[in-house]
């Protein structure tokens, strides 16, 4: 890394105006001149101070930034200072005061200093949405959760009257998230956008945990994906990026970063997650989230919510996963939750600790619902406020939905009522009681995954715990489990319950995925049948061929003697509440009153978004002309199924081993399907299918598979949230189509034609309307988000949701819509 062998030549070399013996002195005050414009003769240090050492430099600059007035400089160097200090199972570089620093240590150091002072001019550049009203604004509509978080966030002219499901908008976003998996795809994206850059340096969360494991980090496609993260890091100067096994993706940014009120983009479908804490955060496909973190902003058509009242406490044991486990099974997914966004309120949340909000959240993505959403509350805000770092607690805005906003369906849940569950393969929402499975028996149990919580391994421990002391014996067989965090596992180590694990016969792998997608080191074998407290039991998603039932980690735990299924009833009997009544996350809680606020509807011009790095984005369209132009579509019919999954379209070892269109083609279906593929080729380019086309994880390959296969439509009653986005974002035309008497007709192999101009299908000689958004017409006729994005530049969303406002805009749009991006700020 060229900034490491800069700072090492430098990093010794005592300089005139700094505190005596100083480290990093000369790179540091480097930093400061290039970045934020502080002369040497700004700064006034203590000449009795001595600083030999990274953290005794710090200390020195950050009084000395204080002294003059640079409060922004002084606190990014404070953010250094508390990294360098922490310890590594925190993120940090573990070094004291007195340490002495490797040569990497003072790599990283200095690389940190660049970033954090990186950041304070990428904050300045962009724009924030913490202004806000005290009462809701006169003539303003009654209106959810959901609609409060997008109307607070929505550029260009905002609707005063706020907003409602159907509109059109345009939005700013606070936090971008990607794995080491979906990052591959972002980086491909990146370099076809033309490498822009991103918006901001200290709001991209990039964790490496689906594929990447010690224990193959030698193979050259794992090391690959640390390769191009490790590039991001210091191509963006990432102030927020830890490395390899650090984390689940999830995991960490729920704990530690995202805040009530804000909105956040990830790629993966558990980005729902952040609704634990009152953040609106969404997964989209790989294309949709880097267009949205070169930008800093997206578009969304503002969806229905439902409601779901919690009511009632739970009993003993009884945890989130639990508590979504019954929802899925009475309320069953992708029905009243499918295309919706999920809000939880009532009386019940006083005993659900933000741990036991994480999974239920977290398995709202196999409800069916785009995402789902706690109304943030008194646990919410002690939570937020018992973080390391104060950066990321400071930025909460707090908005409950008003008492007589519109939803397309409202429900009671019970928590009284919830018991320990199973759901059976291969469905998230065949859920059974635990008793209707028990005895089946079992060749492993895997206790981990993004949706089992710090507060459920503590739980499952304690279970284990009984089992040993009644001297259960330990059947043969195998048992996993994995921590979804180098501070949960910390964690668990000062409670003592490693031993524990240990004790049961239980083995340990790093933070990630593991068994949950069955794509690295960790997966099981075909053939076998597992447990596991995941949190997506489909076909192949353990390893190919293997059967996975998936439950809570206290289930896991109470079967893992026997290694059959087993009741936990009898082991919570015997638990040791005390231990975990001092443990609770709740414990030092009070359930008060909290004040809320409403969203600022009025228009602000704001700043204009400029990329932190790559300041000319221009790309040439070349010699591929002007945008195709969608007339008609014929071919014959093939027809698939309801709830046909991403799992399915674009099967998990793809993920590691595909990168064109063709080469996913060639696995489209090949598990579930293996004749679609042959009738594609055959002339059969046209889908037909059912409910929830696309449903399950975020992977925006199975678009991709299908458009290598050859298929040119897909026309479906419904489509999985993300997948639909996903479509015309990679150029596919996708059409919802509700008519009983279409699917009558579009039988295997007749004819089709698709109007494209007139927005009607004849098939079977009938012709059926259907509806076609403006902005997926534009996206699909433009080839997708990419060739838009060559066409519109950072004008991309301003265009296609209308939301121009002045006439520079108007001009510019006319301007650069002949083929070639110009260089030039969005002017909100």
């Amino acid at each position: 890394m060229a900034l490491a062998t800069e700072s090492q030549k430098n990093v010794l070399s005592p300089e005139e105006g700094q505190p005596a013996q100083s480290i990093l002195g000369p790179g540091l005050q480097r930093l400061l001149s290039q970045t934020r414009k502080v002369r040497p003769d700004d700064l006034v240090f203590d000449s009795s101070r001595t600083a030999d050492t990274i953290p005794g430099t710090l200390s020195c600059y950050i009084s000395a930034l204080t002294e003059a007035d640079k409060p922004a400089e002084a606190e990014a160097l404070q953010q250094v200072y508390d990294k360098v200090v922490d310890s590594p199972s925190f993120g940090g570089l573990g070094l004291t005061e007195g340490a002495q620093a490797s040569a990497h240590h003072e790599a990283e150091a200095v690389f940190l200093v660049e970033a954090w002072l990186n950041a304070i001019t990428s904050r300045e550049r962009a724009r924030d949405y913490l202004s806000f009203l005290n009462a809701p604004a006169p003539g303003t509509r009654p209106m959810t959760l959901a609609e409060k978080i997008f109307a607070q966030h929505v550029l260009g002219e905002k609707s005063t009257h706020g907003l409602k499901a159907g509109d059109v908008v345009r939005v700013g976003v606070d936090w971008i998230l990607a794995s080491e998996l979906s990052w591959q795809g972002m980086d491909r994206t990146h370099k076809e956008l033309g490498s822009p850059g991103i918006w901001r340096n200290d709001r991209f969360w990039l964790a490496g945990d689906h594929v990447y494991h010690p224990a193959l980090a030698s193979n050259p496609k794992i090391k690959s994906f640390l390769d191009v993260a490790e590039k991001a890091k210091n191509e963006f100067k990432m102030t927020e990026y830890q490395g390899m096994n650090y984390t689940i993706m999830h995991t960490e940014f729920v704990r530690e970063r995202v805040e009530p009120g804000m909105l956040a983009i990830g790629s993966d479908s558990h980005t729902c997650s952040g609704g634990a804490v009152g953040s609106l955060s969404l997964g989209l496909g790989t294309a949709d989230v880097m267009m949205a973190l070169a930008l800093g902003e997206t578009w969304f058509r503002i969806p229905e919510s439902i409601s779901i009242e919690l009511v009632g406490k739970p009993g003993v044991g009884m945890t989130g996963k639990d508590v979504i486990l019954n929802i899925l099974g009475e309320l069953k997914r992708n029905t009243v939750a499918a295309e919706r966004i999920v809000e939880f309120t009532g009386d019940g949340l006083k005993y659900l600790s933000c741990d036991a909000r994480f999974a239920i959240c977290n398995m709202c993505t196999e409800f069916g619902a785009i995402s789902g959403i706690f109304v943030p509350d008194s646990i919410t805000r002690d939570y937020i406020a018992r973080r390391r770092r104060k950066t990321n607690r400071q930025k909460s805005l707090y908005f409950k939905p008003d008492a007589d906003a519109g939803y397309a369906g409202k429900y009671t849940i019970d928590l009284a009522r919830v018991e320990a569950s199973v759901a059976v393969y291969p469905n998230p929402d065949d859920v059974v009681p635990v008793s209707r499975k028990a005895g089946l028996k079992l060749d492993g149990v895997f206790i981990g995954a993004c949706t089992t919580t710090e507060e459920e391994l503590v739980l499952a421990a304690l279970v284990l715990k009984v089992g040993l002391d009644k001297g259960l014996p330990i059947a043969k067989g195998k048992r996993h489990y994995v921590p979804g965090s180098l501070p949960v596992l910390e964690r668990l180590k000062e409670l003592g319950l490693l031993e524990v694990y240990e004790a049961a016969g239980f083995t340990r792998g790093p933070p990630g995925c593991s068994f949950c997608v069955g794509l690295s080191a960790e997966k099981a074998n075909e053939g076998e049948t597992w447990l596991s407290s995941q949190n997506r039991n489909f076909q192949n998603r353990m390893g190919k061929g293997a059967f996975g039932h998936v439950t809570t980690a206290i289930v896991c735990a109470a079967s893992s003697f026997s290694l059959t299924i087993t009741s936990p009833a009898e082991f919570l009997r015997d638990i040791d509440l005390d231990f975990f009544r001092r443990y609770s996350p709740l414990a030092g809680m009070s359930y008060a009153p909290i004040e809320y606020v409403e969203p600022d509807l009025t228009s602000k011009p704001g700043r204009s978004i400029e990329s932190t790095t790559a300041a000319d984005t221009r790309i040439e369209l070349g010699k591929e002309g002007p945008q195709k132009m969608l007339d008609k579509i014929s071919s014959k019919v093939v027809t698939l199924g309801d709830f046909i999954d991403t799992d399915a379209l674009a099967p998990g070892p793809t993920l590691t081993t595909c990168v064109t269109d063709e080469d996913f083609g060639h696995h489209v279906l090949e598990h579930t399907h293996p004749e679609f593929r042959a009738k594609v080729k055959g002339g059969q380019q046209i889908v037909v299918a059912g409910h929830a086309f696309g449903v399950g994880s975020s992977r925006e390959c199975a678009v991709s598979a299908l458009k290598g296969a050859g298929v040119k439509a897909v026309l479906a009653r419904s489509f999985a949230f993300i997948y639909g986005r996903n479509q015309p974002s990679l150029g596919l035309l996708g059409i919802t189509v509700s008519d009983d008497a279409f699917f009558e007709a579009a039988k295997e192999g007749e004819d089709i034609t698709i109007d494209i101009p007139s927005r009607s299908v004849t098939v079977g000689g009938q012709v059926f309307p259907f509806n076609l958004s403006e902005m997926e017409y534009n996206l699909t006729i433009n080839n997708g988000m990419a060739e838009s994005f060559r066409k519109f530049g950072k004008g991309i969303w301003e265009n296609f949701t209308g939301t121009k406002t002045d006439a520079k805009s108007v001009a510019r749009a006319l301007e650069e819509g002949g083929g070639e991006k110009k260089d030039r700020k969005m002017e909100w």
